[in-house]
């Protein structure tokens, strides 16, 4: 054999090599991303696509893993790249891309595209169609964005989102429930509630009125709950409108903001409907609040925010909705005012963005004040609240209080340290997870006792003090 065949049968044997290791890594870069381990898919069709820049298959892949990891602007050109070879799967991802992109007319054209493959393939084409049927949804919301003059908005932490709304107590008051992972709306009055709850693995609505010696037992409102978490709930002072959030089917993506009304005759909540843009986004989007007496409202949203942070918007309410031509309005300012980058495009009006400014500042300066002068709010029954261990007439009542402020105390500590260690717990590795645990354990035992010795003493204060104010 000569040195040149010889050669010649070296670099076939490498090329083939080549091939079959590539094939290799492609087979198991697909099996990653079949089986849900995007970051890893992504990393393995990385190096994919600098040796195979061109395949349709690889770019497919690549921007799809990209899309699964949260990397929206960098996977388009490569389901881009794709979906012009006609690759099947590149119109849904690309159509799924587009549309978190605010690019719905082009996402449903990729989705009709995508379907059209499919039924050529003899493919089934079930998911996509319920794909599609919820993205035109969306592109009806998108437009349909109501003109809202957004006056302010403020970053912060997301577990004390609360502290940002300044409502007048006219509005009635809204606190964080007993476990932080949702709120209780009270009525101006103090006689009503309406929680949030965990039951079933959802978070779910529940009413209360208060009786002479407490609360009712939470009733579940049937009608409005269902196979998905309801949270966030406000009461307008109609006491018939109800505002909630919702991360069922037909959101724009986790939490939507919705309203519904009560229908006194039935006794149930009718169909809520979802507000649309720009209240809701696809990201997480709740507590809609109105403060009617100083006509501003709050809402709340993690959109485009860093995982521990969370920003609240304030806006002047319409009295009716005012929605922007979609026809006549240049798609960049529709997609501004939906997703509210910049407040500041929504000052049309400067004579209302002024007074609207001027009426929250005069909103934070009373609450301010408020809590300088108040030391702590406890109500007693309907027609009294005590800001001051001197506002209790009975010294049993005020001893009593002062032990449920301890119990509180001692409450709040060991919610703390629960919360760090399973924080703990979850960085920790096998052996440390099995050191945590018996502390852990404990305590998930000992809060749900104490927190039944809260409510004691804090039954027992009202019972001992209302029995001074009826002699």
């Amino acid at each position: 054999m000569s040195l040149m065949m010889k050669k010649y049968i070296f670099y076939l044997l490498v090329l083939i090599c080549a091939g079959t290791i590539q094939a290799q890594t492609l087979s198991q870069a697909k099996r990653l991303f079949e089986n849900g381990e995007f970051g890893k898919a992504k990393e393995a069709f990385a190096k994919l696509i600098k040796r195979s820049p061109s395949s349709a298959e690889v770019n497919y892949f690549y921007g799809a893993s990209l899309y699964e990891t949260g990397e929206l602007d960098k996977c388009v050109p490569y389901l881009e790249k794709s979906a012009k070879r006609d690759y099947i799967g590149a119109f849904r991802y690309l159509g799924k891309a587009y549309a978190d992109l605010y690019r719905y007319d082009e996402a449903v054209d990729n989705y009709e595209t995508h379907i059209e493959w499919l039924e050529e393939k003899n493919r089934n084409t079930e998911l996509a169609e319920a794909e599609l049927s919820e993205l035109r949804k969306k592109a009806r919301m998108f437009k349909s964005v109501e003109k809202v003059t957004v006056i302010d908005s403020f970053v912060v932490n997301k577990k004390q989102f609360l502290d940002a709304y300044k409502i007048s107590a006219t509005s009635g008051k809204i606190q964080m429930n007993d476990n932080g992972d949702g709120t209780i709306y009270e009525n101006e009055m103090g006689n009503k509630r309406i929680a949030s709850e965990m039951k079933d693995s959802l978070m779910q609505l529940f009413t209360q009125i208060r009786l002479l010696d407490g609360w009712s037992d939470k009733e579940n409102i049937e009608s409005l709950n269902d196979s998905c978490n309801l949270n966030y709930p406000f009461m307008m002072g109609d006491g018939t409108t109800l505002y909630f959030a919702s991360d069922g089917e037909g959101t724009l993506g986790g939490y939507d903001i919705y309203v519904t009304r009560y229908d006194s005759e039935d006794n149930t909540y009718l169909r809520p409907s979802n507000l649309g843009m720009p209240f809701n986004s696809t990201a997480n989007d709740y507590l809609y609040a109105i403060d009617e007496l100083n006509n501003l409202g709050w809402f709340v949203s993690d959109r485009e925010q860093p995982a521990d942070t969370v920003c609240v918007y304030v806006f002047i309410p319409n009295e009716t909705k005012q929605m922007y031509n979609y026809e006549a309005t240049d798609p960049q300012v529709i997609k501004d005012a939906a997703t509210l980058r910049s407040i500041q495009s929504t000052w049309t009006d400067e004579n209302q963005v002024r007074e609207g400014k001027q009426r929250l500042a005069a909103l934070k300066y009373a609450k301010e004040e408020a809590t300088k002068k108040a030391e702590f709010h406890f109500i007693i029954d309907d027609s009294a609240t005590y800001t001051s261990i001197t506002d209790f007439l009975s010294k049993e009542a005020q001893s009593s209080y002062r032990k449920l402020m301890q119990k509180e105390k001692d409450l709040n500590l060991l919610k703390n340290t629960l919360e760090q260690k399973r924080q703990e717990y979850g960085n920790a590795n096998a052996a440390g997870k099995k050191q945590l645990e018996p502390s852990i354990l404990d305590l998930e035992k000992r809060i749900p006792q104490l927190k039944k010795e809260v409510e004691a003493l804090t039954m027992e204060t009202r019972r001992l003090e209302i029995e001074r104010l009826r002699k």
